[in-house]
């Protein structure tokens, strides 16, 4: 009887550090991603948002503030602002009229969007596996049910 205790025990020990070495690590990194995803798609709204203003101006010359680093900005002048270099990826940056940056920001943000898309159904499953190995540490230990903050929050 003893020895069932101290097994069922170490049963207990291990999926609770599976579920906190493991499972919320990998939670946490997928949310991560996922705000990470969410400022790409904020800035080429930002983008799309200045472009529009720009076209709606009609002016081909550019007044702006530019930040040299920590903080420290210098007003620039641009004087031709038809053409601007949009950053494609992988630290690729391509020249592209007006026009063609709204039409390569659409498709960038919906594919940006699609990714998000996966990984809050890539979050769900791990809380969803977090939830079972809680149920089953529920079982293990005899509980009748848990709490309802646990049901919510995975305790």
């Amino acid at each position: 009887m003893a020895n069932a205790k101290a097994n069922i025990d170490q049963k207990v020990l291990q999926y609770e550090n599976f579920i906190n070495e493991v499972l919320r690590r990998d939670l946490q990194k997928v949310l991560d991603q996922r705000d990470s995803v969410y400022e790409k798609i904020s800035q080429y709204l930002q983008l799309k948002n200045t472009l529009q203003s720009l076209q709606e101006e009609g002016s081909k010359h550019l007044k702006t503030d530019v930040d040299l680093g920590c903080n420290f900005y210098v007003e620039a002048q641009v004087e031709d602002a038809s053409r601007i270099f949009v950053a494609v990826g992988y630290g690729f940056f391509v020249e592209m009229t007006h026009d063609e940056a709204l039409r390569f920001i659409e498709k960038k943000t919906a594919q940006l969007t699609k990714f998000t898309e996966q990984l809050t159904k890539d979050s769900a499953r791990i809380k969803a596996h977090i939830r079972l190995v809680l149920e089953g540490l529920r079982e293990l230990q005899g509980f009748s049910d848990l709490p309802e903050s646990c049901n919510r929050d995975f305790c």
